[in-house]
């Protein structure tokens, strides 16, 4: 899903997707404003502006790029462990052990500005769906393999919430790699 028309690329947009990119992920969207991130990104506001007309089109920017760059790093850990779904497991581990980890931007965004913003609520749609549909390349043949994909989906955002407040997420990736097990036997 592209909500804004394709802007040209230049270092300044860049920069300030990057530097909103962090500081939503790391703060909040509520909690970091317009003026922190043209002060981090080291631009005008007049360069603020010119690429993005307000802060609800960085928002969707900002979940579009984290879109891109989450399935672009499932499919590379994926096709890196010969296409395996034990690869999705050890990519949620590794990510729920970072230090940066904050639990799923996506659903934050939706419990943050959803009821207020609905263009986050349908990139966040679309963007679980995407996933789920990744999922499915990664299980084994099977007549069901696209609802097991759905389920392991559902799954992921459930051990992502319990690792986001758990001190350990050890217990997160146990039962996600029991739920794996369940609905891929043999």
């Amino acid at each position: 899903m592209e909500i804004l028309s394709t802007p040209k690329p230049s270092a300044a947009r860049e920069r300030i997707l990057q530097t909103a990119h962090t500081l939503f992920y790391q703060d909040g969207i509520r909690a970091t404003g317009v003026d922190r991130v043209i002060a981090e990104a080291s631009v005008t506001k007049t360069t603020f502006y010119r690429h993005f007309k307000s802060k609800n089109n960085l928002i969707i920017a900002y979940l579009e790029l984290r879109h891109q760059n989450i399935l672009k790093g499932f499919e590379q850990t994926i096709k890196e462990n010969g296409g395996s779904a034990e690869a999705i497991v050890l990519a949620m581990q590794n990510w729920f052990e970072s230090e940066d980890f904050r639990g799923c931007a996506f659903l934050n965004s939706v419990g943050e500005i959803g009821e207020t913003l609905p263009e986050v609520v349908e990139i966040t749609r679309l963007h679980k769906q995407s996933m789920a549909q990744l999922f499915e390349t990664a299980l084994p043949e099977s007549s069901n393999r696209s609802e097991q994909a759905k389920m392991l989906a559902l799954a992921i955002d459930g051990a992502t919430v319990k690792a986001q407040y758990d001190e350990d997420p050890a217990e997160a990736v146990a039962l996600l790699k029991l739920v794996l097990k369940s609905i891929t036997p043999g």
